[in-house]
């Protein structure tokens, strides 16, 4: 079965109008968990992060709150390694918290749900760099700019999308004063 097969029998692509974390807004919405819920398909596009991750030889998968959780879990399973999160702080970024460390340089890939800015990305590759690790390669769910975002190490997505996003001003919906789900 295809990702998209997946993504579709899972219910996990929305249309409407949505408000993205990012802030920006959007006609259709990919949500995670309507995927994530089912262990098959969890485990089925988590086996083609572990896949491309395997050749960059991490020790750890990383991933930040919350989707990320369930993925760093999954993927570090399927590749025998410990799975970690990090999650807000107070300095507005990320951190490793409830114990968790990374040896200096300790290779690191870090996975994620659904990018759209890169932002938790960056969040977590920063967490990772702050800890001492390093961060060979990062693995998604999904990225729904479909190639568009930029990361500082190799990427790979199970899914590669092309949704567009607009920030408030722009949203053609927003004109036509369509409700928003907010995400």
């Amino acid at each position: 079965m295809d990702v998209i097969d997946i993504f579709e029998e899972s219910e996990a692509i929305l249309d409407g109008h949505f408000a993205l974390t990012s802030g920006r807004h959007s006609d259709r919405y990919l949500e995670k968990f309507n995927l994530l819920q089912w262990p098959t398909y969890t485990e089925q596009v988590c086996k083609l992060m572990a896949d491309f991750g395997r050749d960059f030889s991490p020790k750890t998968v990383a991933g930040p709150t919350t989707g990320g959780v369930l993925l760093a879990y999954e993927v570090a399973r399927q590749l025998g390694l410990r799975g970690i999160f990090c999650e807000p702080d107070e300095s507005g970024g990320r951190s490793f918290q409830r114990g968790f460390q990374l040896e200096p340089g300790e290779k690191v890939l870090v996975v994620d749900d659904i990018v759209t800015t890169g932002g938790s990305l960056v969040e977590t590759f920063e967490a990772v760099e702050k800890a001492g690790g390093t961060t060979v390669a990062i693995a998604a769910l999904a990225d729904r700019t479909n190639g568009a975002v930029e990361l500082p190490v190799p990427f790979f997505s199970a899914l590669s999308i092309d949704i567009p996003s607009w920030e408030l001003p722009d949203c053609p919906k927003c004109k036509i004063n369509m409700p928003l789900t907010q995400t």
